[in-house]
């Protein structure tokens, strides 16, 4: 499994800082001899230490990292910051010891000091955070920089970009010390700005503490994530912290979805505001002005009567919306519309590619297969409608849902997604440690409930899944297959098992002699 999980990315050339001006600067109690100790990055994790790391050990649910300190020093780390709890834990590692009340509180300000992110050579940081639509923002956020000539840097749940390099994501949102470090890495490669995704859990859990976003956004708030969090009162109150003076210093928020309204009333940031519906009042307004299979072009207006026309290379009203909620923030950020306008016009619309975002992997005949990575009942929503729009026979919905995960929610997914289809077709995700027939028949149960005539089929695993999708479908069909997008493995019992659902959908069209 380890083999399997992705790098962190650090500065190449680290420069040293003395653990002694760290404890000086910060007013900090500390245990052994600080003379002569330099560190040169941070960790929580003993399989991402490097020589000079200060070992950050943080209580778990299960364990505390300090129990580690010991294997932390062997592996290189010079000391260890932790709470007192830790630090008695700890006492015989051999390791200073520098006290903190909370370290994963603290992790975020001392990763920006060791890493150095906090000065005026720091590119300008764009914050993308709501239910559906980060990661697409983000992208399409990140395409734009491109066109306009910058070297960009990008943080999603899927890749994590630093100019011409990419590499697949861990978490949505990385630990704090792995962004700073991340942020440290762009700076040597001269990136100008980043477009961040931001979770819920990343704001709940200190990840992007010691950042300070130039332009953040807020695209919806729907279902998902109440394993995580009470109810929706505690999801939605979990992203407000991103619209404060210390977390970012200017918004720009969707009112697309009813809680848009509600972050603008407690947001404390000047901020503007977007919409693609044609009831509400905004200060940009998105309207959809063509649809095609290959893309949407849409009109973006805005005070002053400045407007921009332009068209995104992928299929549904929320992707433009996505697309208009890049270009504003940007705005925000000081770049003149007319600028952007004129970029995008050069290349014919926004030049951007989203890994597992209705993602085609379908050829030019045959059916077409759409693979997604929406796994919320409003994300099926929207994608389901898109697809539709452009299928001119029946559209297939092939889908599971993930174990050990919100489990609130799948009884509306399988509604939804019933409800959207002409045929449903109920597999695996990532069960985890649930035993995945349980997860299907709710699933199954869910949408047999709500519509009792539709036709429903119950195959696993997903590769015999997509198979027999396939084989229900021809010239003129579409089959969505939501949840797995980009990701390249499925996680059974703890194991990340190699699995790709773009080449096991290829797969499958070759073996039903569609070709690709």
């Amino acid at each position: 499994m380890s083999a399997r999980i992705p790098p962190v990315l650090r500065p190449e050339h680290p420069s040293a800082r003395s653990l002694a001006q760290l404890v000086s600067e910060f007013g900090l109690e500390f245990e052994g001899s600080l003379d002569g100790i330099e560190i040169t990055g941070v960790t929580l994790s003993t399989g991402d230490l490097h020589p000079g790391d200060l070992y950050v050990g943080v209580p778990g649910a299960h364990r505390h990292g300090a129990e580690f300190a010991a294997e932390a020093r062997q592996g290189g780390a010079v000391a260890l910051l932790t709470d007192p709890a830790g630090a008695e834990i700890a006492r015989d590692s051999g390791l200073p010891v520098v006290l903190v009340d909370s370290p994963r509180a603290a992790l975020g300000d001392v990763s920006a000091w060791v890493y150095r992110t906090g000065g005026d050579d720091s590119p300008l940081l764009f914050a993308v955070t709501g239910t559906n639509g980060k990661t697409s923002t983000s992208y399409l956020l990140e395409g734009i920089l491109k066109q306009l000539g910058l070297v960009t840097g990008l943080s999603s749940t899927a890749e994590r970009h630093i100019g011409d390099l990419t590499v697949v994501s861990r978490l949505t949102t990385p630990e704090a010390s792995e962004m700073h470090a991340l942020l440290a890495r762009m700076r040597e490669s001269e990136v100008r700005a980043v477009a961040v995704e931001v979770s819920a859990q990343a704001l709940s859990r200190n990840r992007v503490d010691g950042l300070v976003f130039d332009v953040a956004a807020f695209t919806n708030l729907s279902h998902d994530h109440l394993d995580d969090y009470a109810d929706m009162e505690e999801y939605f109150e979990a992203k407000l912290p991103l619209f404060q003076p210390d977390r970012s210093k200017r918004a720009v928020i969707s009112l697309d979805s009813p809680y848009g309204q509600r972050v603008v009333d407690t947001a404390r940031v000047p901020l503007t505001t977007i919409t693609v519906l044609p009831d509400v009042e905004a200060d940009w307004r998105v309207e959809i002005l063509d649809e095609h299979a290959a893309y949407t072009e849409f009109r973006l207006s805005g005070p002053e009567g400045r407007t921009l026309v332009t068209r995104v290379p992928l299929i549904g009203w929320h992707m433009a919306a996505n697309a208009a909620l890049a270009i504003v923030m940007l705005v925000e950020a000081g770049f003149e519309l007319e600028a952007i306008g004129q970029a995008l016009d050069d290349d014919g619309g926004i030049r951007a590619y989203l890994p597992g975002r209705t993602e085609r992997v379908s050829g030019e005949h045959g059916p077409s297969v759409f693979v997604d990575f929406g796994h919320s009942p409003d994300a099926f929503v929207n994608t389901l409608a898109a697809v539709r729009r452009f299928t001119p026979g029946k559209v297939v919905m092939l889908f599971g849902a993930d174990g050990d995960r919100d489990t609130t929610k799948r009884g509306d997914m399988a509604r939804v997604a019933a409800a959207g289809s002409d045929i449903l077709v109920i597999t695996d995700h990532h069960p985890r440690f649930e035993d995945p027939e349980s997860i299907r028949r709710t699933l199954v149960e869910a949408a047999r409930e709500a519509y009792p005539e539709h036709e429903i089929h119950e195959v696993s695993p997903p590769e015999a899944a997509i198979r027999h999708a396939v084989s229900l479908v021809g010239e003129g069909d579409s089959i969505l297959w939501a949840g797995p997008g980009h990701q390249d493995y499925r996680d059974i019992r703890g194991e990340r098992t190699p699995y790709s659902a773009r080449d096991e959908a290829r797969a499958a069209l070759r073996e039903a002699g569609w070709g690709e």
